[in-house]
């Protein structure tokens, strides 16, 4: 069991109560944990490209960011869906959750609404804000891919690629990912819009 919890160097580590709300014990390792995160990720990607026809209020709703946070770990993690209550080596204070990600849904609505930036990078500022956020103890960079990935198809435009590859374990892709979402901290998002489209 030694290596469960291990994340890669850049992840976000989970604290001892978090690691409690593990569903599933028949995960003793890594692997196991990835694959039935994977697995859970994949229905819930499935379950959110049905709701295409929601409205798009409904898709930038505090409910259901987090319901979609539920559909892709709930099967996996107790806590899925629900908003951290501790403090992380990134993103906000924990009691500015609620606040923060309430002020990036509102601006979105209002970027969709008045054009305000082209569809990708009104997408991909969404996708680098909620991230900024790190609302869930968890899975927030998955969840804020798939988030991008349903509000950009519902701009029109064609899915994120996402550097073409796997950014669970460090590399390459890795790498480009986490430096593009720095310099979109930095206030340069076009790497980050670039390196989505890769």
């Amino acid at each position: 069991m030694t290596d469960l919890f291990r994340q890669p160097e850049d992840a976000t580590p989970l604290e001892p109560q978090e690691r409690e709300g593990l569903l599933q014990s028949w995960i003793t390792h890594r692997n196991d944990l990835n694959e039935a995160e994977q697995e859970n990720i994949v229905k819930g990607a499935a379950w959110a490209r049905g709701q295409r026809r929601v409205p798009i209020e409904r898709l930038l709703s505090e409910d259901f960011i987090r319901t979609l946070h539920k559909r892709m770990f709930g099967e996996v993690w107790q806590w899925a869906g629900t908003f951290r209550a501790t403090e992380r080596n990134i993103g906000i204070q924990a009691y500015r959750i609620g606040i923060e990600l309430a002020s990036l849904l509102n601006d979105i609505q209002y970027w969709v609404k008045h054009a305000t930036f082209p569809p990708d990078e009104i997408a991909i500022r969404f996708h680098h804000r909620l991230v900024a956020i790190h609302p869930f103890p968890n899975g927030n960079g998955r969840h804020a891919r798939l988030a991008a990935d349903l509000l950009i198809q519902r701009l029109g435009a064609n899915l994120f690629s996402w550097g073409s590859g796997s950014l669970a374990d460090a590399g390459e892709i890795r790498a480009r990912y986490v430096a593009s979402l720095r310099a979109a901290d930095n206030h340069d998002i076009s790497p980050l819009i670039e390196f989505a489209r890769s």
